[in-house]
């Protein structure tokens, strides 16, 4: 899970640099400069828009598996279980505290004359 979470970085740095490079007027860094056209700034913006699609689509699939295997609880390391049974072991506390009820308060007697 480890190395799918690491992947999951290095492809979501990836994505943010094939956006920032793109700009689909064809001023953006994918030109060769004042004017000209070193690059084929279209064949450059084909490329960039089919490497953003792959790369989102990526982030997707890592994303879902991650969660999958998280769900099912295909950790690798013996770690998480012995957290998770000690966060079992521990008792779970009162939603209201350790506070007692309040003390009844006394009923006021009529004290005037009538």
């Amino acid at each position: 899970m480890l190395f799918l979470i690491i992947l999951l970085i290095i492809v979501c740095v990836a994505l943010g640099l094939f956006v920032l490079v793109q700009n689909p007027k064809g001023g953006g860094l994918a030109t060769g400069g004042a004017g000209s056209n070193m690059f084929g700034v279209q064949r450059t913006g084909d490329v960039l828009e089919k490497g953003t699609w792959v790369l989102l689509t990526l982030i997707v699939v890592i994303t879902l598996s991650i969660t999958t295997i998280a769900k099912s609880g295909g950790s690798s390391t013996g770690g998480a279980s012995k957290i998770q049974e000690h966060l079992d072991k521990t008792p779970t506390p009162s939603p209201i505290g350790n506070r007692t009820a309040p003390a009844a308060a006394p009923v006021a007697t009529d004290t005037t004359k009538k």
